[in-house]
């Protein structure tokens, strides 16, 4: 162990175990501790850790060649991965731009958004509407795209103020109203927010298909994207779908906006695309999209020193083969259904758990003080925190959610556990969390009544 760090950490005073080897759902550390990755590290490790197929693709690559920058040579690697994302894909979403990351990937989309209209003579559209509780990336455009309050604002004068409508979060409703409804009036927000700012001047709308970190695994209603995307075709607006968390099979479906039968115009791919193998991420554009850029400038002036490198396109191309060989997707939606019934179970049980949600193998625990009136915990309670040191302490990482409600309360967290997980591994997964919630409810209890 060094006695000296040299790197700079997010947390700089945080200490944390050594990592050894990773094993499908397992991680060691280098005291030999084993922890179940409920999170996939941070949703992307999709297909669990050591996958010899994807290990044996990388070497095999690495020993042609791991690195030849776009502009010199095209490689079968990255040509073949282009052609597999675009026969996951819906519609004609059929053209792939390889970025770094998702934040790249959703900025990506949002560049290219504005050269779409300015190809065009509409050099006006290059405004983005986006909604609170959203998270689309940590550059300063995409951070800016994000309604994550609490990382906003310490940056908050250096960002645009893209978040203008209201997130579908029916557990916080106060009004009666069907589900169905309260959706569709969430909906409508974005054609308020149109109105309000200038069809002539918006390029495009961007949203998560399920809100993952600022949420905790939020579901919007049904109708509620069918409705977004007739209000986008209406006033001329491209719709950019954040699939970076909810893609390649994690909510059991290739893509979340395939739970709903849309189709945008633009996605941004990361996290489970490589399933953490390879730094890499992807844009997605429409075949309607790309012409008009083909046929008129004819280029596309982004992209970074690493994108699309030979390497790290044919890692992805393994993890996706993988993916489909061993019907991934089919056992998400299998597996996450038998995971929230575990999770329901713990929410009958302790009164701080108020909702569990999600779809696939991505899903959210919300913790609040009372469940019958929803009051949530402040934030300086630290009620995610505790939760998560606690798992953490017997052997199981979990992701932190909290902030949802404007920033100044909210405790939830995400169990995303990789797609190949088994009953048997999930019933790990929530014995321990069992463990966990009752310790923290006893000790809320305790410090409740205490003062």
């Amino acid at each position: 162990m060094m006695s000296q760090s040299h790197v700079i950490k997010s947390e700089m005073s945080s200490s944390l175990p050594y990592i050894s080897h990773g094993k499908g759902i397992y991680l060691y550390d280098q005291d030999g501790k084993k922890y179940i990755d409920g999170c996939s590290g941070a949703v992307t490790a999709n297909i669990g850790h050591g996958v010899t197929e994807v290990i044996e693709a990388m070497n095999k690559q690495a020993n042609k060649v791991s690195f030849a920058f776009k502009t010199h040579f095209f490689s079968e690697a990255t040509e073949s991965l282009g052609k597999k994302l675009a026969n996951w894909a819906p519609g004609s979403l059929n053209r792939c731009f390889f970025v770094n990351s998702g934040s790249e990937a959703t900025e990506m989309a949002r560049k290219v958004a504005v050269q779409y209209w300015q190809e065009q003579g509409f050099n006006k559209k290059n405004r983005v509407i986006s909604r609170w509780m959203s998270y689309h990336g940590n550059t300063i455009e995409s951070l800016s795209m994000s309604g994550h309050v609490l990382r906003r604002k310490s940056l908050s004068h250096l960002l645009k103020d893209y978040p203008a409508i209201q997130s579908p979060y029916y557990y916080r409703c106060d009004e009666d109203v069907s589900l169905k409804e309260y959706g569709l009036r969430c909906a409508n927000e974005l054609e308020l927010a149109i109105h309000r700012l200038g069809a002539e001047n918006i390029a495009a709308f961007i949203a998560e298909p399920i809100i993952g970190a600022s949420g905790g695994a939020i579901v919007p209603p049904p109708g509620y994207f069918k409705r977004i995307r007739e209000i986008c075709d209406e006033y001329n607006i491209l719709f950019i779908a954040d699939e970076v968390m909810t893609g390649m099979g994690r909510t059991g479906k290739n893509f979340g906006v395939d739970h709903w039968d849309v189709v945008p115009d633009f996605m941004a791919l990361g996290k489970g695309m490589t399933a953490g193998y390879t730094p890499m991420a992807a844009t997605i554009m429409t075949d309607e999209i790309f012409d008009v850029i083909y046929y008129g400038s004819g280029e596309i002036n982004s992209g970074h020193t690493y994108s699309g490198n030979p390497q790290s396109t044919a890692t992805a191309l393994a993890v996706v083969k993988y993916i489909e060989d061993n019907n991934l997707v089919r056992n998400s939606f299998r597996q996450g259904e038998y995971l929230r019934e575990k999770l329901t179970e713990l929410m009958n049980k302790y009164e701080i758990v108020g909702d569990v949600r999600g779809l696939g193998l991505l899903n959210g625990i919300e913790f609040v003080k009372s469940k019958e009136s929803k009051e949530p915990f402040a934030l300086s309670a630290g009620i995610t925190k505790m939760i998560i040191e606690k798992a953490f302490s017997k052997g199981l990482i979990v992701y932190p959610a909290s902030g949802a409600i404007e920033g100044r309360a909210g405790d939830a967290i995400l169990v995303a556990p990789p797609l190949t997980v088994t009953k048997d591994e999930i019933n790990q997964i929530t014995s321990i969390l069992l463990l966990v919630i009752l310790e923290v409810q006893e000790e809320v209890s305790l410090k409740t009544h205490d003062s």
